[in-house]
């Protein structure tokens, strides 16, 4: 059975080619342009393995959807990596300190995501 990777970004076009590079590697994915309707996505399934999310989003933006993620008990141990243009220290301490396993700065190559991806979800 393959594992499912919600990916959470505003950017339609950005969602798509994660979503690729996912697809064929064998991993299933569901899409949110929010962090808000990534919670609503995560309510609505059964597992979700991993959440590849953007920081900055219109509603809810990354750092505050992975508190919310990590206060929840069915999703407290789903890996996060964080996927984003923001490279400053302060905010990759401030995704860590949320719970966030991984920071990823755009643009990023599709070897790189799958390589994060492949450390933190289990076989």
């Amino acid at each position: 059975m393959a594992k499912t990777i919600l990916i959470v970004d505003d950017s339609s076009s950005l969602r798509t080619v994660v979503k690729m590079a996912l697809n064929r590697a064998g991993y299933d994915v569901l899409e949110a342009a929010d962090g808000e309707e990534a919670l609503a996505r995560l309510e609505n399934t059964a597992k979700v393995h991993l959440i590849v999310s953007d920081v900055n989003m219109p509603r809810m933006d990354g750092i505050t959807l992975v508190t919310h993620v990590k206060q929840h008990a069915r999703h407290r141990f789903t890996p996060v990596i964080m996927l984003t243009t923001e490279g400053q220290d302060e905010k990759k301490q401030a995704g860590k300190a949320a719970g966030a396993r991984a920071w990823i700065v755009k643009p990023f190559n599709p070897p790189q995501l799958l390589d994060a991806v492949a450390k933190l979800i289990l076989p």
